[in-house]
């Protein structure tokens, strides 16, 4: 992790007046981790409290400072209980910091788990973050963390009139870049809005390449609670653009889909989800989902259509299955839709996207640090 680099940040840090981007994954491991087991550490902030570092605040990203609030939860400003520090919400009333927000910081560090979905919203948080860095004239440093998914690039690419939380620059739905390449990349390309800069400082990996498996020892959120969650949610996130359940209340939350409008005599699978940590309310709440499990998949290199065109397919009343703006802001283009429900295969659909794919490529390669 770039965080237990400690002597590459810290003189950035010392006696400046500090704001912090930070959740349950922003860790300094005591002790070297392997295989996803978790080990000895302790949170950034409070390793750096400890070095008399002066932390004004911290900002907290979906899903709070901890990590305990379900996706799309609004979360609040309050204080912290084991530090007293203020948190600033990035995901309530706003989720650019203000400048009033920002008016006592000297230098804003940020340092979350990322796991290389374009839909998954830190990298939206980073962004706002950044922007919101360069207009106030304040120092960024971001700490990478290895991306789990970042050994490939697939999907559709983001396209502009579709632009928002789940999707702010023109990129695939998967990207293959570390957060700390992707800070790179959207500074240097003037993808910041007003093309404004940020004066930028990316903390590196070592001993990290892109074909390197890392196993997460911290769940980033609460509905990825292991590798093949993590693995899938690129593929089977495109669910939450539906009203198919992605396994939202059971305890393998990207791992099965299901919905009580799909066919039973085709799917022998069912489940029924209930509320439970990460999801209040989930989709199809107390209801038999029927669908298929899929949390004995092999670890897979690229985005999987199979399963939505499959559910498609086999639904009941096809007019239930999407949810047409929600999907359409997850897919990032209305087209993955329209081939969906004309009857295009997975390898026709996947050939629309190799012109875009290969276009990224050649942007994505000039802000690489790792193999």
């Amino acid at each position: 992790m770039a965080a237990n680099r400690i002597p590459l940040y810290l003189p950035m840090l010392r006696g400046k007046k500090v704001g912090i981007v930070a959740n349950q994954t922003t860790v300094i491991f005591k002790e070297p981790i392997g295989d996803g087991a978790l080990g000895s550490h302790t949170h950034l902030v409070d390793s750096l409290l400890t070095l008399q570092i002066d932390i004004k605040k911290v900002f907290a990203p979906e899903h709070g400072f901890r990590g305990e609030a379900d996706a799309g939860e609004k979360v609040v400003d309050g204080f912290d209980q084991r530090t007293g520090l203020p948190l600033i919400s990035l995901y309530g009333k706003n989720r650019k910091p203000t400048a009033e927000q920002l008016k006592d910081l000297e230098v804003v560090l940020f340092d979350i788990q990322d796991v290389g979905v374009r839909f998954y919203t830190y990298i939206a948080t980073l962004q706002l973050v950044m922007e919101a860095c360069a207009e106030n004239q304040i120092p960024l440093i971001v700490l990478d963390r290895p991306n789990p998914n970042g050994h490939y690039i697939d999907g559709p690419t983001m396209e502009k009139e579709h632009m928002g939380f789940l999707g702010m620059t023109p990129i695939p739905l998967v990207y293959g870049m570390t957060i700390g390449e992707y800070a790179k990349l959207i500074n240097e390309e003037g993808w910041l809005a007003g093309k404004v800069k940020a004066e930028l400082i990316v903390i590196p990996l070592e001993n990290w390449n892109h074909e390197t498996v890392y196993r997460l020892p911290i769940r980033p959120s609460p509905n990825l609670p292991n590798d093949t969650a993590i693995n899938l949610y690129p593929s089977l996130g495109l669910f939450e653009g539906t009203n198919i359940n992605a396994g939202r209340g059971t305890e393998f939350q990207f791992q099965r889909y299901g919905a009580p409008f799909l066919d039973p005599s085709f799917y022998d699978f069912s489940y029924t989800p209930t509320p439970n940590f990460g999801s209040k309310t989930p989709k199809h709440m107390g209801t038999p989902c029927f669908g298929k499990d899929l949390s004995n998949m092999a670890r897979i290199s690229e985005v999987r259509l199979h399963w939505l065109i499959d559910a498609y397919a086999h639904a009941l009343d096809k007019k239930k299955v999407f949810n047409e703006n929600g999907f359409t802001k997850h897919a990032g283009t209305a087209i993955l839709q329209q081939q969906i429900e004309a009857g295009l295969s997975e390898p026709e659909i996947k050939a629309t996207w190799q012109t875009d794919l290969e276009k990224f490529k050649k942007i994505r390669e000039k802000y690489l640090l790792y193999d």
